[in-house]
């Protein structure tokens, strides 16, 4: 089979499926079901692309079926042929447009397109130097949120008595934020002089990113069984009233051992929502993390694994550059990335993800 026979059968297949989703969407049942709604709404909007891609092939084929038949039309005269020419030409260059579009168009989405995403960030190597990175890391996804339109409700922040942060998370929802934020999962250094550095030496420290899809009730139930829930006194920041009632929950998922603690809200319901919220995000990105382990060693090589272990990007303070180590990526401005310019990492990561799959098929 040609390339374009090729290209022209999954197209088909890919508008068979569509117009299957399209139908399912008309069913009393599914009209009924919010959750049915959300996947179906979610998948034609990832294959509306698609879809008019295919309308418009259709139509240029059919300008360049009827172009060539007024060329060969023997009463047509010689104006007649030259519009024909030139209507066959025009339809030709779109078919070929498309096709060459279409491979990229065609390859199978990421599982999580269209997720929220849930951000942890965590200082590793470097002591309250680490803290504060892991900060200023915090705020610049909040500021990179803030600017692509996208809400984001901070669910933890501890932070530490010289401004940095033991731990901050963050549930940031909008179109596109999974497919922006995954590429952020991963290890971070920067290497500077910090403000308390007397000899003005270059420190290096390190924080890591774990960036998780957010996950609904239905795309996992765990069992009563499985959890155990503890209930304490919250304690830390918060007021005085989030110390006076035993709001504070603990959950742990007795199968793999996954703890999470959740204290932010004054109500130990709301505490419980959000942490089983988390807890199942926790549980679906372990299950991703065992299949892309099945992924093609090139592109691991090329994108990175998204692993939390991974070294993906380092500030360089005195040469004011940030590198992502994935793509060999470099932006000469160290403060403008840490206040939330991160488009151009994500849109290159995105690029050079593609090329590999593309690569690869």
């Amino acid at each position: 089979m040609s390339d374009r026979a090729q290209l022209d059968a999954r197209l088909a297949a890919a508008l068979t499926a569509r117009a299957a989703l399209e139908a399912e969407l008309t069913r009393p049942e599914s009209l009924a079901d919010h959750t049915i709604l959300t996947r179906i709404g979610r998948e034609l909007a990832r294959t509306s692309p698609i879809a008019e891609a295919g309308e418009r092939l259709t139509a240029a084929r059919q300008r360049v079926v009827d172009a060539r038949a007024l060329e060969a039309d023997p009463d047509a005269d010689a104006e007649m042929r030259a519009l024909a020419v030139a209507e066959r030409t025009d339809g030709e260059a779109i078919e070929r447009e498309i096709l060459e579009r279409l491979p990229s168009l065609l390859l199978e989405p990421d599982p999580n397109d269209g997720r929220d995403v849930l951000i942890e960030v965590r200082p590793a190597a470097g002591g309250d130097e680490a803290g504060i990175f892991a900060g200023e890391l915090f705020r610049a996804y909040l500021r990179y949120a803030e600017r692509q339109g996208w809400k984001a409700e901070v669910a933890a922040l501890v932070e530490t008595p010289v401004g940095g942060i033991r731990e901050g998370m963050v549930e940031i929802s909008g179109e596109s934020a999974w497919s922006a934020f995954k590429w952020e999962a991963g290890v971070h250094r920067i290497q500077r002089v910090p403000a308390t550095e007397s000899a003005g030496r270059i420190h290096t420290s390190t924080a890591t990113v774990v960036v998780l899809p957010v996950a609904e009730a239905v795309d996992l139930v765990i069992p009563e069984s499985d959890l155990r829930i503890d209930v304490k006194r919250a304690s830390g920041h918060g007021g005085q009233g989030v110390n006076t009632t035993d709001s504070a929950v603990r959950i742990t998922h007795i199968p793999s051992g996954l703890v999470v603690e959740m204290q932010d809200e004054r109500s130990q319901l709301r505490n419980k929502e959000k942490g089983l919220a988390i807890l199942r995000s926790r549980i679906l990105a372990a299950e991703e993390e065992r299949r892309r382990s099945a992924d093609s060693q090139a592109r691991k090589a090329l994108i990175g694994s998204g692993d939390r272990s991974e070294k993906i990007r380092t500030y360089n303070g005195p040469q004011n550059r940030v590198t992502d180590h994935r793509i060999g990526f470099d932006k000469f401005d160290v403060d403008g990335v840490l206040n939330g310019d991160l488009a151009p990492f994500h849109e290159a990561l995105a690029a050079a993800d593609q090329a590999a799959r593309l690569a690869s098929e």
